[in-house]
């Protein structure tokens, strides 16, 4: 699984978010194989509120896009994750069924 994290509009995630998405990584250790891309991109808005937003490219073709907002950036981190992980074991339940 190839992993690319960046920052959009000027925002740049510095070491400490770069440690904590690494953290959470963890969650998807048991799919590593059946994922080939996963890309993160967060962006800080005006109005403070911090966006996340994750691409996810499937070895079998299937892609996947998340988007979520939140005023704390590792708030918003913790609840796209949880997205991504329900988004993945769908997907390979729906693979393992056919």
């Amino acid at each position: 699984m190839t992993v690319e994290i960046k920052g959009t509009h000027g925002y740049n995630p510095g070491e400490s978010t770069r440690e904590y998405i690494d953290k959470k990584l963890k969650r998807l250790d048991h799919v590593r194989d059946q994922v080939a891309d996963l890309h993160l991109t967060m962006d800080k808005e005006p109005d403070g509120e911090f966006k996340a937003e994750s691409t996810i490219h499937f070895r079998w073709g299937a892609m996947g896009h998340i988007k979520v907002t939140d005023r704390d950036l590792f708030k918003a981190l913790d609840l796209l994750f949880d997205k991504i992980v329900t988004k993945v074991n769908k997907e390979k339940e729906k693979v393992q069924s056919h």
